[in-house]
Order: C-alpha cells, then sequence, then structure tokens
C-alpha cells in the first residue's frame, strides 16, 4: 500500500508527535510512523495494584521547561508535585546523613569540594550552552578528554568525585568516562546549571502529571488522529527529486516532499538511506550510544516511609540502586518508591536472573528504608536498552571528539531530511521539554521551505 503526503514524520515520541501537529496546524498533510503498537516513545505507563497509572519511561516536569509546560496547559492535562516532605537519606562513602533541605550533613572538607567544582562546572556550562557547544571557548580542549578526566582534575577529594559519578549516572545513566566532557558540559548548561538538573522542588524532578506523563503523548496523538500509523517499523528513506519514498516492514509505503527523523540517533543510524547520508551526518551517530537504566517502581500498601519522617528521597555512592524518590500517584495510594540502576549498575543489573535483580533492589531499599521495605505488593520494571526501538535511556551522548568533529551534522538538514529528538535540543537536552522544542524547530524549518 502506498500514500503520498505533505511530510512523513518518523517516530511517534513527542517530538515527532508535537512536529506532526505542528505540521497540521500549518495546513500540511502528515503522516506520523511508529513502530511500536503504541505512542510516546520513551514515555510509557504501566499499571499498579487497583489500577493507577505508574511511569516506566520518562516521567518528570518541571520549572523552565516552557515546551513541554505549555503542552501541558494546552492538553488539558495537570500536574502534582512530587513528594518530598520529610528526612532526605544521603550516602557517600562511609557516611550517611538524614537531612531536610538540599545539603546533607557530611564532612566539610567533602561539601567544600562539590561546591568548588559545581561552581566551576557550572560556569564552563554557562559559556558551553550560550552558542553551539562546538563553537564555545576551549570546546577542543573539553571535547578531547572525557568528563571522568575533567572531574578528576577538578574534583580533589574522594567523597567529592564519587558524587560527581552518582550525579553523572543519575543525569545520564552512563558513567564520566564513556561521554566527552563537552557533551557533559552542553548538557548541563541547556538545562541552567546542575542544580535544575538534580534537584526535585524547583528542578527537573518537581513535578509528575496526573494520569501519567505517557498521557502527553497520548493525547497529542488522539488529535492527530488516523494521522498516526502504528505498527510501521522504517526500514528504509529514499532521497528522490520530488522528496522521500519511506518505506516500511509493514508493506506501507508513504512518499513526502519532507521527512522528519524523529528517533534516537542510534536508531535513526539502523535505517537504510538511499543515497547514503552524509560522512559527518553518519560519523555523528556511530559516535552517540545510549545511556542504560533499569528502571523500578515497587509498591506497597502505603507509603510508610511517611509515617517514619521520610520523603522517600534517597541517594547513595556505593548502592547499585543509587537514585531513590517517592513515586506515589495522584490518588495516594498505593505507596511507591521508584528506584534506578544506571550506567555500570545496570550493565551488571541486565546479567541478572529477575528474581537475582529483585533481591538486589529490595536489599537496596531496605538498606534505605528499614524492614518494612521488605514486604512489597508489586514490582514493576523496564529495561530500556532491551526495547527493540529505544535501545537505551535516558538518551544519547557524545563520545570524546564527535562535538567538535562533527557537532553541525546534529541538526542541519540533508536535503528533505530533517532530525528531530530531544538529542538535537538546545534546551533541556535529553528531557520531554528538549523533544518538545527539537519538534518545534523541525516543523518550522518545514513549513518555511514549503511555504
Amino acid at each position: 500500500m502506498e500514500k503520498s503526503v505533505d511530510v512523513v514524520v518518523v517516530g511517534a515520541g513527542v517530538a515527532g508527535l508535537v512536529a506532526a501537529r505542528d505540521l497540521v496546524q500549518g495546513g500540511t498533510d502528515v503522516r506520523v510512523l511508529e513502530a511500536r503498537d503504541r505512542v510516546g516513545g520513551r514515555l510509557l505507563n504501566d499499571e499498579l495494584p487497583g489500577g493507577a497509572p505508574i511511569e516506566v519511561g520518562g516521567q518528570w516536569v518541571g520549572p523552565g521547561q516552557a515546551h513541554v509546560m505549555a503542552l501541558v496547559r494546552e492538553l488539558g492535562l495537570r500536574t502534582y508535585p512530587t513528594h518530598v516532605d520529610g528526612e532526605h537519606i544521603a550516602e557517600v562513602g562511609s557516611s550517611r546523613s538524614r537531612y531536610t533541605g538540599r545539603i546533607p550533613k557530611f564532612n566539610p572538607l567533602v561539601l567544600a569540594d562539590i561546591g568548588q567544582a559545581q561552581y566551576r562546572l557550572d560556569r564552563i556550562a554557562r559559556q558551553v550552552a550560550a552558542a553551539d557547544p562546538w563553537r564555545a571557548p576551549h570546546a577542543e580542549e573539553l571535547d578531547r578528554q572525557t568528563f571522568d578526566t575533567w572531574l578528576r582534575k577538578t574534583a580533589r577529594t574522594a567523597g567529592g568525585r564519587a558524587f560527581f559519578r552518582l550525579v553523572t549516572e543519575a543525569v545520564f545513566s552512563a558513567e564520566p568516562e564513556d561521554m566527552s566532557a563537552l557533551w557533559a558540559a552542553f548538557y548541563v548548561g541547556s538545562a541552567g546549571g546542575l542544580d535544575p538538573l538534580i534537584n526535585v522542588t524547583g528542578g527537573a524532578q518537581q513535578d509528575r502529571v496526573v494520569g501519567g506523563t505517557q498521557r502527553i503523548a497520548l493525547e497529542l496523538a488522539e488529535e492527530l488522529g488516523d494521522r498516526v500509523v502504528l505498527d510501521a517499523p522504517v526500514t528504509g528513506i529514499d532521497r528522490q527529486s520530488s522528496g522521500v519514498r519511506v518505506v516500511t516492514s509493514s508493506g506501507l509505503t508513504v512518499r513526502a516532499r519532507r521527512a522528519v527523523v524523529a528517533v534516537p540517533p542510534p536508531l535513526a543510524a539502523r535505517i537504510r538511506f538511499t543515497p547514503g547520508l552524509p560522512g559527518d551526518r553518519d560519523q555523528l551517530v556511530q559516535r552517540m550510544p545510549m545511556g542504560r537504566v533499569i528502571k523500578v517502581n515497587v509498591a506497597y500498601d502505603e507509603p510508610f516511609w511517611r509515617h517514619a519522617g521520610l520523603s522517600g528521597q534517597a541517594n547513595s555512592t556505593y548502592r547499585p540502586l543509587g537514585t531513590v524518590l517517592d513515586n506515589t500517584p495522584f490518588g495516594g495510594s498505593p505507596g511507591v518508591l521508584v528506584g534506578f540502576l544506571e550506567g555500570r549498575h545496570a550493565d551488571a543489573g541486565s546479567r541478572m536472573h529477575a528474581d537475582e535483580r529483585r533481591a538486589q533492589v529490595i536489599h537496596d531499599l531496605v538498606g534505605y528504608f528499614g524492614p518494612r521495605a521488605g514486604h512489597p505488593i508489586a514490582y514493576i520494571e523496564r529495561d530500556w536498552a532491551e526495547e527493540e526501538y529505544s535501545r537505551g535511556c535516558y538518551g544519547a551522548f557524545t563520545a570524546p571528539g564527535t562535538l567538535t568533529r562533527f557537532g553541525p551534522a546534529l541538526r542541519k538538514p540533508v536535503g528533505p531530511l530533517h532530525w528531530a529528538g530531544t538529542e538535537t535540543a538546545t534546551r533541556w537536552v535529553g528531557y520531554i521539554d528538549g523533544a518538545a522544542e527539537s519538534g518545534h524547530r523541525v516543523a518550522d524549518e518545514i513549513l518555511a521551505r514549503l511555504t
């Protein structure tokens, strides 16, 4: 079967759906081709005992994320705050602290070291995010080294270095030695600094969407109606004099004047392009792996930690489950703790038998919150590296030397081909907001060319 439209969009995550919505509002005929049997990409809801939705993919929105918050309002959705009342738990090295506010009670030398390293990172990040990162001051120097190399030169204490390793795992789902220091600085700068990335109140984890964050994608798809085609994996895109011919493994072929590729960079690299893409674009995506995370929601009959004066927020530099938050749904029941195996911990966790991995997660929760954490009523996990059409989360990052050599290819159209996705954003890279920004950008690019 063959269809002809003005624009074909590959991928029904937030980036692709926002682009399609803008294009339809601009008067163009659009088809969205999605490989999965659902929309949302890296956003996905599951169900808790009793039927309440729970996010097993991306979930948080926060202040400063103008694009996604505008979407939430336009779609008639509501948000509610992540629970933060009570004491948090932090473990750095052999020290454990129960604290309120932002700063745990640790060795003053370690805290001072963390403060000075963050100050230097934020200062560099502001410079890098002010323009295309490959044009930033000292871009070559930063891109020649891993983030780990930069941290070892900047953080002076073992506790400070351990803290930043935990932060890297929590923010990127990767290790500091995996990525370019320039990418790390760009990512931090795109959020306005490190604090907005790691804070709950006032930061990226502040709010959740009532009914689960996948509702953003579901509502967008509802607006687009039958323009969204599911179970249609794109296998090839041919550039022709009249535009593009997009081939799917489901038997559907779509001809269009323009195409938006709105899938993670490693997946875009698996599409057969004819003629082949320019070398810079291909070299770029070869150097952009995905992060790795196993997200776990553990449900209890009630949020018992609140009764003990705890917020449910816990972090550790030595436990595999290094980050935990209260993820209780809007209705207040059941109680839910969400935790993450990230980077190297996700590598190790994915090689465990499911029962062994569950035991490790529960062991860490008991270590944080006591014996009651050992008796959940439900355990829901999602290994995003095993997802055929994601191959990782939260997003892709660049290896050293990539941005300064091939960075301009990140967003540059190739003839009728346009690139979207959160990795192509300039603000809130890696977040839902960045995905929405990229969708608006490519729609504007295309509408300017079609008129």
